[in-house]
């Protein structure tokens, strides 16, 4: 398995220049006809009214472009982004998932080449490294906005009142489960996917062996699959977790989750309002069998990315929005850490200026970025049909449908069928 390819966090200000990127520039009216591009992203109410805001400013910094926005929350998004890419009506600059270029762009031809923009576009603040993770096919097809992982999120208000340390193990969640159940308190929640990605966690430290090889396909067996959703059902029957389906973000406000595994762009939309109302949410270890093997199992990847569509009829104001998007002092203080630490150290050294480096979705960061046994994450771990696949096999032998071998079983042929039909 690929290892995760990191930044440091702690970059020393470059000084100079930092600040012109976002000074305010004397805007001459002229009566020009002004270039429209066009611009999609999703995100909930909060992202989408700051991200507004900076295009406003963008707009304010060039009069001669107009940006028509298309945004909405993720529910919906990636399938009329479907529609779009096949179609050959996809937006002049797109916020796009790491997994949409393998989709999208095997041969590095479907969306816009980003080194034929370099003069419009600062690539300074990207090492090659964090560049590979926009290329396919040796093209650069997208750059990445900051990097993510899945991370242990665990209200420590909580399991102090149970007079509980932070867990960082497996047993430690059961042990939790003992002392939590009869109040109705999970030690732990998550979504599908969430939960799909802790359960391979799980398998891959127990199987010493990952779950998919170099070219994309699975490499578990039956056994491997019973190992996974045996550890989920047991999470499940043992009142250690919600079942998936009934994972719920109020139960995070109201105290009914104790910890929640979700990504490190997540960390503020889950926690908070849990924080504004006082409780104490802390980064719990990636949980393992033992402490020094914290990570192996884990995978990060780009949180999301920005790309430029190879239809676009306007590429040089597309590849000036998302250099502003990406680069600019502006950006940086509208957005902060929402989406995760910025990758751009235009931006991150921006932000490191005005301190606001700091807090829950920092600390899960450094984390994710002086971990180093985390892996790079196979795009084919993200496969919604992968996902429910294991979701359906599992909940076969909750409601006592199927052994867990039979449901293995069954599970291994739908990967298999997937994989070589």
């Amino acid at each position: 398995m690929k290892k995760f390819i990191r930044i440091p966090l702690a970059m020393a200000l470059a000084g100079a220049m930092l600040c012109s990127c976002g000074e305010k520039q004397q805007v001459v009216h002229t009566k020009t006809e002004k270039t429209e591009i066009t611009f999609s992203w999703w995100g909930n109410d909060y992202r989408n009214e700051y991200t507004m805001s900076a295009i406003e400013k963008f707009e304010e910094l060039h009069p001669d472009i107009h940006v028509k926005c298309s945004y909405s929350e993720w529910t919906g998004f990636e399938e009329r982004n479907r529609i779009r890419m096949l179609s050959g009506t996809e937006e002049d600059v797109m916020q796009i998932n790491i997994g949409w270029l393998d989709e999208y762009s095997s041969d590095g031809n479907g969306y816009f080449d980003l080194e034929m923009l370099k003069d419009h576009i600062d690539l300074s603040g990207f090492d090659d490294n964090m560049l590979d993770y926009g290329r396919k096919n040796g093209v650069l097809n997208a750059l990445p906005i900051a990097m993510n992982a899945e991370t242990v999120y665990i209200n420590k208000s909580i399991y102090d009142k149970y007079g509980l340390d932070v867990p960082d193990t497996w047993d430690d969640l059961y042990k939790a489960a003992e002392k939590m159940r009869a109040d109705g308190v999970y030690p732990l929640a998550g979504s599908k996917k969430s939960m799909w990605l802790y359960s391979i966690a799980y398998a891959e430290q127990t199987c010493q062996k990952s779950i998919m090889d170099y070219n994309g396909h699975i490499r578990f067996n039956v056994n491997e699959l019973m190992v996974m959703i045996d550890f989920y059902v047991g999470l499940v029957v043992g009142n250690v977790v919600p079942k998936v389906e009934d994972f719920n973000k109020l139960n995070i406000d109201n105290g009914v989750y104790a910890g929640t595994v979700g990504w490190i762009s997540d960390a503020m939309n889950y926690y908070g309002k849990a924080i504004d109302n006082g409780s104490e949410i802390t980064v719990a270890p990636y949980t393992a069998w033992m402490p020094e093997k914290a990570g192996s199992g884990w995978f990060a990847k780009p949180a999301t990315l920005y790309a430029i569509s190879r239809n676009t009829e306007h590429p040089q104001e597309a590849a000036m929005l998302m250099d502003f998007l990406l680069n600019s002092s502006d950006m940086a203080d509208y957005q902060g850490l929402d989406k995760g630490v910025p990758i751009s150290t235009h931006a991150r050294n921006y932000l490191d200026s005005k301190g606001m480096l700091k807090g829950l979705q920092y600390d899960a960061a450094v984390q994710m970025e002086n971990n180093y046994i985390i892996s790079r994450m196979d795009p084919q771990l993200e496969n919604e049909e992968m996902i429910e696949s294991f979701i359906e096999a599992s909940n076969l032998v909750i409601y006592d449908k199927n052994t867990v071998a039979e449901a293995a079983l069954r599970l291994f042929k739908i990967y298999n069928n997937m994989y070589y039909g």
